[in-house]
Formats: C-alpha cells, structure tokens, sequence
C-alpha cells in the first residue's frame, strides 16, 4: 500500500503578521488568506528492511537512516526528521520503517507559506497510514507546535490552519496557541472577479522569512510603537477585506490592499527593498491599484489587483523587468489523504 496526500499553498490577502506572537498573544490577530492550486505533496510507502528514507524531489536530497525512534536534527531535512519524531513521541510509536517523498510546487521562501504546508501534507501522509486520531484543528495545531516549538522557527500560525482547511478564511489568534478558522462564504462571481484581477508575480528571488519575523517579534517586545501600530492597522486591513468580500465591493480591494502595504512596510526592516519597490511602483504605474508582498517580505511572490481588464497592461509592465506572472486558481479544498 501507498499513502499520499497533498495541502495546498496560500495568499495572504490582509492581516498578515498579526498572526505572530507576542502580537497576537497579546493584542489578538486577524487574517484573511485564500488557498490556491499550488501544492506540497507527500507519499509514505511502508518498507520492511528496518530503514528509513527521506527523500525531498524538489530539493534533490535524499538521506538513509536505520530504523529508529528519533532522528537527528541537524540542519538536514529537519521538518521531515521533526515531524516523525514527534509523531513517535505523541503517539508512542515503535520504530517505523518507510521511504517518505516530498514535493512543493513553490520553492522555500516563497511566501506561500510552503514550509508550513509541506509540514502539514506530512502529518496527513501519516494519519492517513497510521489512522491517527486526529482532527483538522489537531493537524494544524500539530504542525504550528512541530515548526515553532521543537524546530524552533520563527513564524507565525496561518499558513498550517490555511493548508489544512483550504478556501477562503477569516482567521482569528489569540493567546495560548488558540486560533479559531471562520470559512467565508463568498459569492462564486465575487470570487472568480477576484481571481481574474489579482495578478501572482514571482520576484524570482527567495528569502528566509525567520529573520524579517524575529525582528518584528523583537519590535513587539521592546514595545516599539511605530511596529505595533501598524500591526493594528494591518488586523483592520483584514476586517475591510472580510467586508468587501461578504458583500461584492471588489473593486476596493486595491485600495485595501495598498493600504495595508503602507503600513506592513512599517512593522520591522527587510519587509521591502529596492527591487521590491520598483516592482511595486511598475504595477502601479501600469494600472494596478494596490498590491502586497505574500508573506513576510524581502522576496518572493507579490500580488497585484488590476480592476476590469488592466491586468493585461500589468502583466506586459512586469514582464519587462524580470521575474514571471504565475497562472493559478483559488481552491475550497484543504489536506486531501488517500491510499493505493
């Protein structure tokens, strides 16, 4: 038998960094994020000869280990090699032999929360082979504790609960871990006018998201007025975006969108650079009406929203400076697990 599942990546729409502690432990965070057809894919096939493979396609790494309860953690794999130790841990397992591969649509740094997602897509791999007792709020859960706790990255909680649940989510975070996911139930034409707006552009460039979260964690510590301030202005961000969804004002999510670009910029150093803002000016310039940076910041994906038929216009602008407009789709579904 083989067990496979896969967990799709997200957009951040609004709100994005209220997700992180001690903001949100203290403050309360909201997000608004939509997944889309772009996923991490996980496959477990049981093996018999007291061994364990890892194996990640898209990175082209591959280890070998002897059957044991916990592997090493060494800067090798380690979401794959963390995920398993916990499982055996939580669950009191035995020793598993198994050949584990993985592939991610997006590559690391993206800001499409891969990371998070492949974690999530790996613990359903598991479930799905060892009938875990596990709910969709424990997956996630499971998956925010496997990064954050015993992996010890920085980051914040939306990208595991939007992988595990899918489609278009108003989040909410408070202290003591507690999230609580609000599935919204937009109109099919208000979604399809959003999806046929927003243009996807990948900056072809990657950061590692860890050290912009750090200093915003750090600026909310300090008690740095100017950061937390703007993180308030970002949780106001995603209720407008809420709002305009629920009720078809399309059209403002460009506003809405630049709004909360100007204050995101504001929350820690390294969320913009040069190249980011001559990206952003271009699509501006070219008929766009806001945009973001998906994710922390520094790089990868940017998101553009172009009312009527200007995308085209920024698509021709953006084209000319490098990188690459990416094809994509919303998507209502969450992890998916399944057996051959």
């Amino acid at each position: 038998m083989i067990y496979r599942s896969k967990a799709p990546l997200r957009l951040g729409l609004a709100g994005g960094g209220t997700d992180v502690s001690p903001y949100a432990d203290d403050f309360g965070g909201c997000i608004l994020n939509a997944t889309i057809g772009m996923y991490a894919y996980a496959t477990i096939e049981p093996l018999s000869n007291n061994q364990i493979i890892l194996n990640a396609i898209d990175r082209n790494q591959s280890l070998t280990f002897d059957s044991q309860a916990q592997l090493p953690i060494n800067g090798e794999l380690d979401l794959l090699k963390g995920i398993y130790n916990r499982l055996v841990n939580d669950f009191e397992l035995k020793p598993l032999s198994f050949k584990l591969s993985t592939f991610v649509d997006a590559p690391p740094g993206s800001g499409l929360g891969s990371s998070s997602t492949l974690v999530v897509a790996v613990i359903g791999a598991f479930v799905e082979w060892l009938k875990l007792p596990l709910g969709e709020y424990d997956i996630a859960h499971l998956a925010y504790r496997i990064e954050r706790v015993d992996l010890k990255m920085a980051g914040g909680r939306q990208d595991q609960y939007a992988a595990t649940f899918g489609g278009v989510n108003f989040m909410e975070f408070g202290a003591h871990d507690k999230v609580i996911v609000n599935p919204l139930r937009i109109k099919e034409k208000w979604l399809y006018e959003l999806e046929n707006n927003l243009v996807l552009f990948f900056t072809e460039t990657s950061r590692l998201s860890s050290t912009i979260i750090e200093r915003q964690s750090n600026n909310v510590k300090q008690q740095n007025e100017k950061s937390i301030e703007a993180m308030h202005s970002l949780k106001e961000q995603a209720l407008r975006m809420k709002e305009a969804l629920l009720k078809g004002e399309i059209d403002q999510i460009g506003e809405i969108l630049h709004f909360g670009w100007q204050h995101k910029k504001q929350m820690a150093d390294g969320i913009t650079n040069a190249q980011i803002d001559t990206i952003y000016k271009t699509a501006m310039d070219a008929g766009a009406t806001g945009g973001k940076i998906s994710g922390a910041g520094g790089g990868g994906f940017m998101i553009f929203y172009a009312p009527n038929i200007g995308k085209h216009k920024v698509i021709e602008a953006l084209n000319k400076i490098g990188g690459q407009v990416m094809r994509y789709n919303f998507t209502q579904t969450g992890l998916t697990t399944w057996t051959i």
